[in-house]
């Protein structure tokens, strides 16, 4: 990998994403909508969008980056952009890493908003400290560009891209432990949720709802789902095809 050829495609990447507001839109508002309509759902019960806001503040995040990464990319690489640039002395993994450092840099701003907007305009209480629901929050946005990425080079369209959410995201869903403990499901159910990282997503989201200080469950969850994302470019990276045939 060469330092300058990262910076410079996420550069590019930047400038292109700077001109679809669309995309833009998605990734930074559609996460503050979906909390904004969630806390309004359960206006006269607070404690409920209380229990399940802190885990969806890391989940809407994961599923918007996720969708938009895998369309994007799969764009440029059936435009044939991508191929030329591979034609180029540019590696796979300066690719990857340079559009994981562009959305990377939105999903910065997406989770600042959408954490700021559920802890100060519509009141998610939360015991512990506000900067450690953000580092969950980015670190979930982060994995849903790194899995965007990977499944990006297994689809051949577009819509094919948006097909790989149920198959990538829903099971995730199901079974993180949002609609029910993960300790009281079937054995093999919950043996499957602990190798999702999505589960460590909202773990780390329910420590830092009910525990004031860092608990060694919370670093176990925020280094699984760092390491899962850094496992998942680089599996992007070597499932990078450098011909689009």
């Amino acid at each position: 990998m060469n330092a300058y050829r990262t910076f410079a495609t996420a550069a590019r990447v930047l400038r292109q994403l700077r001109h679809d507001p669309r995309s833009i839109a998605l990734m930074i508002l559609v996460p503050c909508v979906m909390l904004l309509l969630l806390r309004y759902v359960f206006d006269g019960s607070p404690q409920t969008f209380d229990s399940i806001g802190a885990s969806l503040l890391g989940i809407f995040p994961l599923i918007t980056m996720f969708l938009v990464t895998s369309i994007a990319t799969l764009r440029e690489r059936t435009s044939g952009t991508l191929e030329r640039l591979l034609a180029m002395p540019l590696g796979k993994g300066d690719l990857i890493a340079g559009y994981a450092l562009a959305f990377g840099a939105l999903a910065v701003i997406q989770s600042v908003f959408a954490t700021g907007l559920a802890l100060w305009a519509l009141g998610l209480d939360v015991t512990g400290s506000a900067w450690l629901l953000l580092l969950i929050a980015l670190l979930d946005a982060l994995l849903g560009t790194a899995l965007g990425l990977f499944v990006s080079a297994f689809a051949a369209s577009e819509f094919q891209a948006v097909q790989f959410m149920p198959a990538v995201i829903f099971p995730q869903l199901l079974l993180c432990g949002l609609f029910a403990r993960r300790d009281t499901m079937q054995p093999i159910l919950e043996w499957i949720s602990n190798a999702l990282p999505m589960s460590y997503a909202v773990d780390g989201m329910n420590q830092v709802l009910h525990h004031p200080d860092v608990t060694g469950d919370f670093v176990r969850d925020v280094v699984i789902v760092a390491g899962s994302a850094l496992l998942v470019l680089a599996l992007g990276a070597a499932t990078l095809r450098r011909r689009t045939t």
